[in-house]
This record gives C-alpha cells, structure tokens and sequence, in this order.
C-alpha cells in the first residue's frame, strides 16, 4: 500500500470546537453498554441516516450490528449490502480493490476460527448522513484454531488479539476501510512459527510480482534542516484533536520523548501490541522508544483524526497513522537489515482535563517482519 492510498480521509470538515450538538451526543457508546443494548430492537432512530436499513438508530449502532452479523452470526453475504461492489480496504500488507476480495478474505478468516467472537471495545467517530461518517473501531477478538486452514493444522489453541478498522461510510455502504490487527500476537499464541508464517505471507506477494519500494529519505527532514517545529493539524475538526497532533509531532517527529510525562497522566494505562498492558510515563516512554528506535529514521504521518466527548469523562481522540523508514535498529524484529518498513497504526486515546489517561494502540509485527523478508526475497 501506498502512503499515498493512506492520505484518504473524511470529506468532512467541521469548524474547530469542543462541543456537539444534543443530537450527536445521544448516540450510543460502546464502553458502559452490553451487547443487547449496543444493538437495541425497539429503540427510535436519535441520528438522521439517509439511506440506511431501518434497524440502524445511530451510526455506532450500524457498524457495531453489521460488523456482529457479519463476523459472529456468519452473514457473510450483508457484505454486498453493507460494502459498495468497489471498496478499497487497505491493510498493513496489501490492499483489497473490490467487494468480492472482501468476501473471501471473510470466508478464509472463519475458516481456521468457526469460534471467532469480536467484542466492541470502542467506537470514535465523526460526520453525517450527507457528507458521508467516518468510524473507527476498535475490537477485543477471542477465538480457537480448530480447523485446518491457512494456517495448516489447527493447534486447538485460544487467543485473544486487538483490531481496529477505520471505515468511511455512506448511505449503509463501506467504499473505504483500513485495517490494522495484532496478528504477530495471535500466531504467537497459537504456538505458530512466525518467521515461516512471514515468510509465507512475503512469498505470495513475492510472486504476485509485488516488492517493496525504498525511495530513500521519507522527507521527515529535509537536507539538514531538523524536523519541522510545528506540525500541520488542518485534518483537526476541534481544539483537542490539533492539541492531540501538537503533541503527537513532538514525541514522535521531534524524538521529544520527555513530552510523554506532560501530557500523559502518571497512572496512564498503555495497551498496545503484543496484548502488552502496561503502566506509568516511563512504560510509555519506553514502549515509543522501542517502536522509533526500531525505525530511527522513520516519518510518523497522521492520516485522520476524529473524537467524541465521554460518557466516562473527557474526549476520546481516534488516530489512523502512519511511520515509514528503514529498519536500522534492534528491537522485536531482531538484528537490523536495513530494509524499508512501513507502519500503518491506530491509536485510541482517552483524554481528560489535558492528559492522557489511556492510550489503545495497534499496528501488526508480523507484517513488518513479511516486508523484510520481501525485500530479502528481491535481494
């Protein structure tokens, strides 16, 4: 995938403010709800969806019941109601041009996991029914491997993983999703080999005749000039989303990881890759360092940015990102090799009174080790 195709977001473009209005704050929230109530069967419609199925009352109702149908009830077939027949879904090691590549990667998906659940965890989202909505959820998934599949044998193992999809949706349609899933995780838990697994996921790229492109420097500087000062926020919809960039710039493009203990709480919660949870600045700290130190000349990119006032308190702030560079640096990955990396991210981030209290991040290991051996594979 191109960082280019990544740059797609919301035609939506709001005045900077704080606040929403009484009918946007009456949409559901996934974090005090069960299912039943997420997906209610009498309740009135509180949100103007033009153009969508009676049984969705709101926008987080929507992707939070299709997503369910599709993935749990095993109605596969809602994808050709629910997705236009061109859809493009990036993920972190190809993309998907149409909605039949959309069913098949389904099909395949349940196959190795007939027990697949998928919890919603989150949904942070912007727009409206006449420019169009813009979602991002974020999923806790529990499943066995009980079936042969791509995967060979089933190891009759649990797992438990993350996954965040970003979906741009208009008139009940998806024409655009990025996702991103914790996937080195969920093949450590089942015991798999990873390098094989890589190996394999790089080899059918391999012989599509796709490779990694290396154009050199990312642009994060320019020459020898340091890295910019301040960061563009004109993708913020509201004072709290450019503050978010603000921040986010600084840690992640400046390399000022002493940021980290202003703007996150000291009894911050971290959850990110690896099913990692961690606690306090200087896990966060540490966690930022491993992923730059990782890639020292990588670029961090934002790409959307939406947020929503919180039931349980303060906003929460979703951001789709990117980091491109050359694996230069020890970390999960092993041994340096220099080959070009591309880090496609979600971050979710819990925000009150100015600081941080929790951050849900998720980008994939076992499609960064895919690229290397890709780029091997060409060598």
């Amino acid at each position: 995938m191109s960082s280019t195709e990544a740059t797609n977001k919301t035609p939506v473009v709001a005045e900077k403010t704080n606040t929403k209005s009484a009918r946007e704050e009456s949409v559901l929230q996934v974090e005090r709800r069960d299912f039943v109530d997420l997906v209610p069967e009498k309740r009135p419609r509180v949100q103007s969806l033009r153009g969508f199925d009676d049984c969705y009352t709101d926008i987080v109702d929507y992707i939070v019941r299709c997503t369910h149908k599709i993935w749990d009830e095993r109605d596969v077939g809602l994808i050709y109601t629910h997705y236009t027949h061109n859809c493009v879904l990036y993920n972190a090691l190809g993309t998907m041009y149409n909605r039949e590549q959309v069913v098949h990667d389904t099909l395949q998906r349940l196959v190795a996991f007939p027990e697949r659940r998928g919890m919603a965890t989150q949904v942070i989202w912007n727009g409206n029914d006449v420019d169009g909505f813009y979602t991002s959820h974020l999923v806790t998934g529990t499943g066995r491997h009980t079936q042969h599949s791509h995967l060979g044998k089933p190891t009759q193992r649990t797992f438990v993983t993350r996954t965040v999809a970003d979906c741009m949706i208009h008139e009940n349609k998806i024409y655009r999703e990025w996702v991103v899933s914790d996937n080195m995780s969920v093949m450590k838990q089942l015991g798999l080999d990873t390098d094989v697994i890589a190996y394999d996921m790089a080899k059918e790229q391999f012989d599509k005749g796709f490779r990694v492109t290396d154009i050199g420097e990312n642009r994060r500087m320019v020459g020898q000039y340091p890295p910019e000062m301040e960061c563009d926020v004109s993708i913020a919809h509201t004072d709290t989303e450019e503050q978010c960039l603000r921040w986010l710039h600084e840690i992640y493009n400046r390399r000022m990881l002493g940021k980290i203990k202003d703007v996150y709480a000291p009894n911050v919660q971290w959850h990110g890759p690896m099913l990692k949870e961690l606690y306090g600045q200087a896990a966060v700290i540490h966690q930022t360092l491993a992923l730059i130190g990782m890639i020292p000349d990588g670029a961090w990119m934002p790409q959307h940015i939406c947020s929503n006032p919180c039931d349980e308190g303060g906003t929460k702030v979703a951001v789709r990102w990117i980091m491109e560079g050359h694996h230069l640096g020890y970390g999960e990955l092993g041994k340096p090799t220099g080959e070009r990396l591309f880090v496609m991210g979600m971050s979710h981030y819990h925000i009150v009174k100015g600081k941080i209290i929790d951050e849900w991040v998720v980008y994939d290991h076992l499609a960064l080790l895919a690229q290397i051996k890709l780029g091997q594979m060409e060598e």
